[in-house]
């Protein structure tokens, strides 16, 4: 798998080569101080993925990888920052991973794994699970405890790579299966699924107020503010508004 390592600060290159040598499978194939320099050796190197900074000077790693797609370009990409507001963005960008810096080896063994073993698509998800109905209980399993609850408790679930937060009245639970498997089995009026990372529950939604470029955003009344994607908005605004 041949991977193109972009950052802006030498040493952080030179520190993701140390750690990609526990890893013969991936070939770096080249290097890149920023983002323009990237998308120049793209068509020559073809990576199959990226080891992307976040915060670079000109353009930064959000806006690289949209002049990429542009492009034509499609390789995964995994992002390599020092700052940890950026994670949900980024899964919103469909990310493989996002390592934070000093990358811990561990993390970057489970990405590499990702890498080479993706989840599955929303299409092959198992299909011998019949959708929950509003009036059921289900079961919420957790490190320390289990709990069962009504699926109208549940007010908001967040992606975290192949793993899901389910919020709900009194707790949250972090669950190995993915956004997409989950929003299946809750394929209810009820829920809505708001960006790429986030499904809610439109019940627990005390205020929605217009959000930049088109999108909008939602306050639950767990306090936690939600963004909807420009696109969703659109659907949102058609099924919700009268």
């Amino acid at each position: 798998m041949k991977a193109l390592l972009i950052d802006d600060e030498r040493m952080a290159r030179r520190e993701m080569r140390r750690l990609l040598e526990a890893h013969p499978e991936i070939e770096i194939v080249g290097e890149a101080d920023s983002g323009h320099a990237a998308l120049s050796l793209l068509p020559a190197l073809r990576p199959d993925v990226l080891f992307l900074d976040i915060q670079m000077p000109e353009m930064d790693g959000f806006e690289f990888v949209n002049a990429m797609s542009a492009g034509g370009h499609s390789p995964q990409v995994v992002f390599c920052t020092a700052y940890d507001a950026h994670a949900l963005r980024a899964f919103e960008v469909n990310a493989v991973g996002y390592l934070l810096k000093p990358v811990d080896p561990a993390r970057l063994a489970a990405v590499i794994q990702k890498l080479h073993d993706p989840a599955p698509s929303d299409d092959e998800a198992p299909q011998d699970e019949p959708p929950l109905r509003e009036t059921d209980r289900v079961l919420l399993k957790g490190e320390q405890r289990t709990w069962f609850v009504p699926v109208r408790s549940i007010y908001l679930l967040q992606s975290e790579g192949n793993y899901t937060h389910v919020f709900f009245e009194g707790g949250k639970v972090l669950l190995p299966r993915s956004l997409g498997t989950l929003e299946q089995r809750l394929s209810l009026p009820i829920f809505f699924r708001a960006n790429r990372a986030q499904l809610i529950n439109t019940r627990a939604i005390t205020d929605v107020t217009e959000w930049f470029s088109g999108g909008l955003q939602a306050t639950l009344a767990s306090g936690d503010k939600v963004e909807i994607s420009r696109r969703q908005a659109a659907l949102f605004r058609k099924q919700k508004g009268l």
